[in-house]
């Protein structure tokens, strides 16, 4: 079944501000939340496709890449677990962890101080997201490439598995909470009784308190780990790119899932290729002699040297094109091509047998400019480009 539009899922036109994209997420989350609508699937899906359509609507990056490319921009590189990257799909937990911030929550199930103190149960805690920078060459980026890095982390603690708790002994139960990892107040209020919930502030939402601590973690239950981590970056990336991998960021204090790591695209210019988005350009300087007569000469690519022909009668500001030779589309729509910029090179000094030479050619009529000759104009030159 074809996927629904996103700005219709929420409601709201294409030119909605993020406040408003915002609050038309929040509003239709309420109305189809599992302890608003128990046993009703119908409305647990409406609530992961607004969840879905919230995710992308509100980052500017793949907001914008959807106003271009619809859902096909989410099907390829970046989309679905390509190497350990997301983008959508998510689970309950996800959503609740992801959002919890847009109804004021902290994490867990963000409706919790809305439908009687939660009736869902208590989601996992998250941990935080890790960031990175990973610097990569315009050769790396055109045909994508795998890089292993060592990435410092809180992990699991080994010795008590996460809880905490010295050689495996048993959790007591929170004697604040009664093991709820939430604490309920009843408010009188001029529409009667309102009931509201918080994190247990005994312990911290785990519903359970340690008896005695691990020695190791001292009752954390997480431990600083280094660990080389494989990342599969997909070809065309750009500079200033985020992309996510899920679950190796830090686990939480005592039991949870890890957040993620994102990486930070940072694209190392390149000496002679300059890359305009999957396109690159290279200045090509011609002595005058070569112009005139014609050559052939070696030009570096992405994919190493070619060798290229240049015309008699060559004029400056020609554009050679090497089609295919660009970058990869990252969503999987082809690849660009290298555009050779042709700049004829004017002496700065000369001999006297030079001069004498280029006298005897100053008056030749070969030598004076013709535009009319059938030469394209500048502009028409960069029309051809984009034709």
């Amino acid at each position: 079944m074809a996927k629904r539009d996103y700005y219709e899922i929420l409601g709201v036109s294409e030119q909605a501000t993020a406040t408003e994209i915002k609050k038309a997420y929040r509003k239709k989350a309420i109305e189809n939340h599992p302890d608003k609508n128990p046993d009703n699937k119908e409305a647990e899906d409406r609530f992961k496709e607004a969840a879905e359509a919230y995710e992308i609507l509100s980052n500017t990056d793949k907001r914008a890449k959807y106003d271009q490319f619809g859902h096909r921009a989410f099907d390829g590189g970046m989309g679905g677990g390509g190497g350990g990257f997301h983008g959508g799909g998510m689970s309950m937990e996800d959503i609740f962890s992801s959002f919890g911030d847009v109804f004021g929550g902290g994490g867990g199930s963000p409706f919790g101080n809305m439908f009687n103190g939660g009736g869902g149960g208590r989601s996992q805690k998250r941990g935080s997201n890790l960031r990175i920078k990973l610097k990569l060459t315009i050769q790396e980026i055109a045909e994508g490439v795998t890089k292993k890095v060592k990435v410092k982390r809180q992990v699991s603690c080994n010795s008590c598995s996460g809880t905490g708790a010295k050689d495996g002994t048993a959790l007591d139960s929170c004697q604040t909470c009664g093991g709820a990892g939430q604490v309920r107040r009843v408010a009188n209020t001029m529409l009667g009784q309102m009931v509201t919930s918080s994190t247990c502030p005994s312990c911290s939402g785990a519903g359970k308190r340690i008896r005695e601590q691990c020695k190791s973690c001292q009752g954390a239950g997480v431990s600083p780990a280094e660990e080389l981590i494989e990342l599969k970056i997909p070809a065309g990336v750009e500079d200033e790119m985020q992309l996510s991998m899920q679950g190796k960021g830090n686990y939480p204090p005592r039991g949870g899932v890890a957040g993620d790591l994102i990486i930070l695209i940072e694209e190392i210019e390149d000496k002679e290729l300059k890359r305009d988005g999957k396109n690159v350009h290279y200045d090509l300087y011609v002595n005058v002699a070569d112009a005139a007569l014609g050559t052939s000469t070696e030009v570096p690519t992405i994919q190493g040297k070619v060798r290229i022909k240049i015309e008699s009668g060559t004029q400056s500001g020609k554009i050679l094109r090497l089609r295919g030779k660009g970058l990869k589309d990252i969503n999987g729509y082809g690849r660009g091509d290298q555009l050779i910029h042709i700049n004829i090179w004017t002496p700065q000094t000369i001999s006297k047998r030079e001069k004498e030479m280029l006298e005897s050619f100053r008056s030749s009529e070969n030598f004076v400019p013709d535009p009319s000759r059938g030469e394209k104009s500048f502009f028409d030159k960069v029309k051809d480009i984009f034709q």
